[in-house]
């Protein structure tokens, strides 16, 4: 669900915190120290099984992510590709994370990532599973990190190559919102990096988990705003 449209992302995903918060000024975005960062769209995220080989209860878990699933090609890999265009039209940095480990069997990997549970997963490096989906696909010059822990700073040369480039503004989208987009804006914003999340650009497995990490983070770790409106302000 998009912000109302009679609402601006001044206003919209606020938190108890911020409920009686001053709007915020129009942010000034400036060439040569603005990066755009895809987080995590790969394969194994957008890859589903046949519905009609499921046995009920793996019906009933296909099912369940079929919300996911429907927002991350109808508004999410769209979104994201209007974003990419623009930014690669103007001569901007662009940065891709993915999750990926350099072990057959995982071994390296974080805690986080090898918990028992959803997030349990093994990606190795060279798998087509561990892939940037093609449809948003990294050109030569355009960074990609690999990362065995959800924050994209966490464990890669990130922040080195962001500081190195003369970044200090980064844009975010990507998956999962309140998994490795929001441990990503939360080392972002610690890093001291300006951050701005951009709504139609993430999901999470259910909006409702969407929505509440947004509100979260908004206007603590990051400003939170439509594609729309961040391409109003790019210079």
């Amino acid at each position: 669900m998009a912000v109302p449209p009679d609402r601006s992302w001044k206003t919209a995903f606020r938190s108890h915190y911020y409920r009686q918060a001053p709007e915020p000024a129009d942010p000034r975005l400036d060439r040569g120290k603005l990066a755009l960062l895809v987080i995590d769209v790969q394969n194994a995220y957008l890859a589903r099984p046949d519905p009609a080989a499921l046995d009920p209860p793996g019906r009933a878990v296909y099912d369940a992510w079929t919300p996911f699933h429907t927002r991350m090609h109808t508004t999410v890999i769209p979104t994201v590709r209007r974003v990419l265009d623009r930014f690669r039209s103007d001569g901007h940095e662009i940065l891709f994370a993915r999750i990926a480990c350099q072990t057959a069997d995982g071994r390296d990997r974080s805690l986080s990532q090898r918990l028992p549970g959803w997030n349990n997963v093994i990606l190795p490096a060279d798998s087509w599973e561990s892939q940037i989906a093609s449809e948003i696909a990294p050109r030569p010059d355009e960074v990609v990190v690999t990362k065995t822990t959800d924050s994209a700073l966490t464990g890669t040369a990130l922040r080195l190559m962001l500081t190195n480039l003369g970044i200090t503004q980064v844009v975010c989208c990507g998956i999962f919102t309140d998994q490795c987009v929001s441990s990503t804006v939360r080392s972002l914003a610690d890093e001291s990096f300006s951050v701005i999340v951009i709504e139609d650009g993430c999901a999470a497995g259910t909006d409702a988990l969407h929505r509440h990490e947004l509100e979260v983070i908004n206007m603590i770790y990051c400003h939170v705003m439509s594609s729309g409106e961040l391409l109003g302000y790019l210079p």
